[in-house]
């Protein structure tokens, strides 16, 4: 049977460019989000002309902020007006559903009250390093427009290596990107097929309902 409910808590994602994060931080503390961490990121996109993400290839910082679904709206809302992602180039801010936030409460929503379905999906994918322009061109092959690469590191039973009998971490990319929900099927199974992702060691992919975002021109 269908669970009748959304996750109750959201990660709130705003991406902007260096060295605005950490005023979207203060920004989202005043809004009621007790906390979150800065990353670093590179953007990407093809077409110039193409406003989708309002990315390009330049250091971008990727704001990760958990609340519950209520301070996550209100938060979002306010975050538009401060740093006016309706205008181009000035970043964008989306959220998705978390299931759980260890120490925190709220209340569960009725997928009636909370009203239409999801617009957009956020295909993360996380490669070996040197891969993840890769993924951005296997993307951008089928309609994508763009993302968000950040360097990140693995440790599972398929990416460590063992050198002078020492565990080695090797680096990894994690790429970040949104579509429409009626292109991210296509886009993922092009990344799927053109990475091999079937084969160990050579990466996964997921997808996740974008609730609300701001910023994002098509």
């Amino acid at each position: 049977m269908e669970n009748p409910y959304l996750p109750c808590f959201e990660m709130i994602y705003v991406i902007v460019n260096y060295g605005i994060g950490s005023k979207v931080l203060r920004k989202a503390k005043e809004h009621g989000v007790r906390g979150g961490t800065v990353v670093l990121g590179k953007g990407t996109i093809k077409n110039a002309l193409c406003n989708f993400l309002s990315l390009y290839d330049e250091s971008k910082e990727i704001v990760l902020l958990g609340a519950d679904w209520k301070t996550a709206e209100y938060a979002l809302d306010e975050l538009n007006r401060d740093f006016k992602f309706d205008k181009p180039n000035h970043g964008i801010a989306f959220s998705t559903g978390i299931t759980d936030i260890i120490g925190s409460k709220c209340e569960k929503i009725d997928k009636a009250e909370r009203g239409a379905e999801p617009m957009y999906k956020l295909i993360t994918t996380i490669v070996n390093r040197g891969k993840a322009e890769d993924v951005i061109d296997a993307a951008n092959e089928v309609g994508s427009k763009g993302g968000t690469i950040i360097n990140a590191r693995g440790s599972g039973i398929h990416e460590t290596k063992k050198l002078f009998n020492m565990e080695i971490e090797p680096e990894k990319e994690m790429v970040l990107i949104i579509a429409s929900t009626e292109s991210a099927e296509r886009i993922v199974n092009t990344i799927r097929e053109k990475l091999e992702l079937d084969k160990p060691g050579n990466g996964i992919t997921f997808i996740q309902d974008v609730n609300r975002a701001y910023g994002i021109y098509e």
